[in-house]
């Protein structure tokens, strides 16, 4: 007789314990024992209970490869969920096997848990004999879990799959999505007075370790409601019409001030915090530096001479590289929109910009149209007061829409949305990218059906909101996509690329560069650890699977995207896989938590412009410029989405924090912790810079960049 010792631990989370009857079947090399419930006196399975239990076996299973985990129906109480976190067994002889779950069980149904040793398909075929669920695809469950939701958009999650699986519980034999905390989320939710409803009856029907938690899903409502309820009992959110002064703007916030954000309404009119926000704003990712000037920008030096002052010339600052371009090309044929029944206005226009002697970034000359001529006027900072100002918010309007569309929600949101799919559809829990990618993309897939839902569906927040509305933004994204590569997802890359290394004061460059060599090194021992060679990498089946997929349903199989359809190398597979993790945390943090600090001065990112672009100058006055502004129901329906949008909800974890051991290892174990030692010096620098800063940039301070796309 052989005994086996088995340790549960049960989550320490709201709602995680269960009262059903809970079962297990260890599997060997040598055999399997038989199912044993788990019962002893009091109460089993409580949250956050460890209990032990003794498995008799006739003989010894040899190592062991696979635990089975039921869970069954207790006399006539109804079904509750359980999360399960782990799993330890003693063998008979001492050995100790960790079976990872970190999961939610839902009904009654049986899951298959592997040890903790990270392993693919390939290193197990010299196992005897035994081949295990684990090892097949997701898509083999869950028919059609892909989606086109768009043409030229990113494939993206189906989610009317998990309504045909809420009946087949079979779901879990194989396979579950990306852990969630305590609780069961709920569907239904009307915010009072927000313009947005979060209404998603087909959330109900979403795999219980995809949906937020209990407590994400509480957090985001308190949120959301006093804002929302403020602005709709002073009947700001129905109000149509110009704003009357620029002053009545700063009162619709007046509770959620920052220290950003105030420092935006007093300097948003400045040249030289115009070209401060193109470093360290919410879209750091426009400017290329010039050696010529693109025949569409006419330009002349008599036009910019007075600013850039004696001593130098265009052409002279052109061959020091002092001279960048923000190209707003991609608006030049977006369709537009109407709002509150009135039309609304796009421009595409080039902003040529100047780093001055002072180590400051400020604008040259602005051009509103991508096609020079007389009803094109090239505008310069010795213009009048408000034709200057105009046209710089003109520019504004159009890093709103870049920003929102494609730098923010194509370029984090559904790309990590793809590549959380591809994870889950191809890489079994035991893999060991799977275990490293895994805590990147939890509540990616539920933050993206909601925005589906609410933001880009028709008649939604896209279209209440923006000049270009819902079809603009799909015209935006495909197009986007379409010219997309792999250097601009790489941050090393891009940077060299677009010519902006050695630019001072470009915080986000700086510290995105130092997590980005965090997270490299990082996983690099990872992958060291797992391939010890190249070979290893490319018998991979499994990996070559997964990248393969993330190629044709993020990348549509684009040739000229750069993105790899497989990988060859170590080196190949460290900079996929670091780029992944970067995009999914530090990117995802620098486009999205400033948008309240940016925005909430709605002159400095107006979502829309109710007047075209002029075409002649010494024309514009206050009267003209408040007329051109959204309206007021229009600012305050953005505003209150930026707040939203910044607030991360609780049940956070912070870049580097894996409170979830998949890697039971010790090699991997101490690269975790030697990487949360490096992040933690990170931050330490970035809190010594911001101290000395007039307006610290904290964005990518590591305890302030969420693991995954979760917002």
């Amino acid at each position: 007789m052989a005994l086996y010792r088995v340790r549960v631990t049960t989550g320490p989370y709201l709602m995680a314990g269960t009262l059903d009857n809970i079962f297990v079947t260890l599997v060997g090399t040598c055999g399997e024992s038989p199912k044993q419930r788990l019962d002893r006196m009091g109460r089993d399975f409580a949250s956050g209970s460890v209990q032990k239990y003794k498995v008799r076996c006739s003989e010894e299973l040899g190592e062991l490869l696979l635990l089975r985990l039921h869970k069954e129906r207790y006399a006539f109480f109804p079904q509750d969920s359980w999360y399960c976190s782990c799993i330890c067994v003693t063998a008979p002889d001492g050995t100790l096997s960790h079976f990872p779950c970190y999961q939610w069980m839902e009904g009654y149904c049986t899951i298959e848990l592997r040890p903790g040793t990270g392993v693919s398909i390939c290193w197990d075929q010299a196992r005897a004999g035994v081949r295990v669920t684990l090892h097949m695809p997701l898509q083999s469950l869950s028919p059609g879990s892909w989606k086109v939701y768009a043409p030229g958009f990113p494939r993206i999650i189906d989610v009317s799959s998990f309504e045909e699986m809420e009946s087949d519980k079979k779901f879990a034999l194989t396979k579950t999505a990306p852990c969630a905390d305590p609780g069961d989320s709920s569907g239904n939710r009307y915010l009072p007075g927000f313009p947005m409803k979060i209404d998603i009856p087909s959330l109900l029907h979403m795999e219980p370790n995809i949906r937020y938690s209990a407590t994400k899903t509480t957090s985001l409502l308190f949120n959301a409601i006093p804002a929302s309820l403020g602005m709709k009992l002073r009947g700001l959110l129905d109000r149509e019409g110009s704003w009357k002064k620029l002053d009545d703007i700063r009162n619709i916030m007046h509770c959620h001030k920052t220290l950003t954000s105030e420092y935006v309404r007093e300097h948003w009119c400045e040249d030289q915090f115009f070209g401060y926000q193109y470093l360290n704003g919410v879209n750091p990712v426009m400017l290329h530096c010039l050696s010529s000037l693109p025949s569409k920008l006419p330009i002349t030096n008599d036009m910019v001479a007075p600013s850039l002052g004696p001593g130098t010339c265009l052409q002279t600052e052109l061959e020091r590289g002092n001279i960048f371009l923000a190209d707003y090309w991609i608006l030049a044929e977006v369709p537009v929109h109407c709002i509150n029944g009135r039309p609304q206005y796009v421009a595409a226009p080039l902003c040529l910009l100047w780093l001055n002697p002072q180590g400051a970034l400020v604008p040259l000359a602005i051009q509103l149209c991508q096609t020079p001529g007389p009803n094109s006027p090239i505008f310069l900072p010795t213009d009048t007061y408000w034709d200057w100002l105009l046209a710089k918010t003109w520019v504004r309007n159009s890093e709103f829409l870049v920003h929102e569309n494609n730098t923010h929600f194509l370029c984090t949101h559904l790309l990590c949305e793809a590549f959380a799919m591809a994870t889950l559809r191809q890489l079994p829990l035991c893999h060991p990218i799977y275990k490293l990618l895994l805590p990147h993309t939890r509540y990616t897939l539920q933050v993206n059906t909601i925005a589906r839902a609410t933001l880009l569906n028709p008649e939604g927040l896209v279209d209440k909101v923006t000049s270009i509305g819902r079809q603009g933004l799909l015209y935006l994204m495909s197009t986007g996509l379409a010219h997309f590569t792999y250097t601009n997802f790489c941050l090393p890359d891009s940077l060299r690329a677009r010519g902006v290394l050695d630019i001072p004061n470009y915080h986000y460059r700086d510290d995105g560069l130092k997590i980005w060599a965090a997270i490299e090194s990082f996983v690099s021992e990872i992958v060291g650890y797992y391939y010890t060679s190249d070979a290893s990498v490319q018998q991979d089946s499994e990996l070559q699977a997964w990248v393969g997929e993330i190629f044709a349903q993020a990348f549509l199989g684009r040739e000229s995207s750069g993105f790899p359809r497989q990988l060859c190398t170590q080196g190949e597979l460290v900079k996929f896989l670091t780029a992944i993790i970067f995009n999914c945390s530090a990117q995802h943090a620098a486009v999205n938590s400033g948008q309240h600090d940016f925005g909430a001065w709605m002159p400095n990112a107006p979502s829309s412009m109710r007047q075209p672009p002029p075409q002649t100058k010494g024309t514009t006055t206050l009267k003209s410029y408040l007329d051109t502004l959204p309206e007021v129901n229009t600012t305050c329906n953005n505003i209150l989405l930026f707040w939203l949008v910044s607030q991360e909800p609780k049940d956070q974890r912070p870049l580097g924090t894996y409170p979830d051991e998949h890697f039971t290892e010790e090699a991997p174990r101490r690269s975790i912790a030697v990487f949360q030692n490096r992040l933690a010096q990170i931050s330490r620098d970035i809190q010594e810079r911001n101290r000395g800063l007039a307006l610290p940039y904290a964005y990518l301070d590591p305890p302030l960049i969420e693991n995954s796309v979760s917002i």
